[in-house]
């Protein structure tokens, strides 16, 4: 199980350890992937190269995007999971990485719970 909260801007949001560092990690519904890591987290999960993707973003944008194999910490265990890696400081877990969980997101309590189904 993981918890977290809803932040004061209404983001759901989680914290994981990687490299050594407890990161924010957003819960992004509307991102149907596994993950997008920042670029400096590429040597602390392992990543390998396995081909290009192309995205769907907002107002219909594409970007073509390198995706990585990568060993993240995920809810007490390793995950071989799918991961974009980009500048910035925020990791995103999409609905891919989700796939064997309930998640519930209580805006009024500002919970997040993240439990394997």
């Amino acid at each position: 199980m993981v918890q977290g909260v809803v932040t004061e801007d209404g983001v759901p949001a989680i914290e994981i350890q990687v490299g050594g560092r407890l990161w924010q990690a957003i819960v992004d519904t509307g991102f149907n992937g596994d993950l997008e890591l920042p670029e400096r987290l590429r040597s602390h999960v392992n990543a390998q190269f396995i081909g290009r993707t192309t995205s769907l973003l907002a107002a219909s944008q594409q970007v073509e995007e390198d995706i990585y194999l990568v060993d993240f910490p995920f809810d007490g265990r390793l995950t071989l999971s799918q991961a974009t890696l980009v500048d910035g400081d925020e990791i995103l877990i999409g609905t891919r990485m989700l796939r064997e969980y309930r998640l519930q997101i209580d805006f009024l309590a500002k919970t997040v719970l993240i439990e394997n189904a």
